[in-house]
């Protein structure tokens, strides 16, 4: 079983079991959510869209709250005498697919 769903703006390709580091949500660690699934399919080569299955739910577990490593961005203009070090750490949530609903 599989199915395709979209949180902080980006999607993610999941099945039942598997540990995805998503953009933090706004749910406390060892909570269950429902999410809306885009795309679901029960077998291989049965795939169906949310638009003829609006039902497809994708329930998930929250297991942590995390920061993501540290990115370093680096600006500088040629001959100019400008350069400039900024960082930045994304706020991250662990979540485990449990299970896909279909129905």
């Amino acid at each position: 079983m599989y199915a395709i769903i979209e949180t902080g703006g980006k999607q993610f390709w999941v099945s039942p079991g598997d540990v995805v580091r998503v953009d933090r949500l706004e749910a406390e660690a060892g909570k269950e959510l429902t999410l809306q699934a885009l795309w679901a399919a029960g077998e291989p080569g049965a795939a169906e869209s949310s638009k003829k299955l609006p039902s497809a739910k994708v329930t998930v577990e929250v297991l942590r709250h995390f920061r993501g490593p540290k990115i370093i961005v680096f600006k500088k203009r040629v001959k100019k005498a400008y350069q400039k070090t900024i960082g930045h750490r994304q706020d991250l949530t662990e979540i485990r697919v449990k299970d896909i609903s279909l129905n």
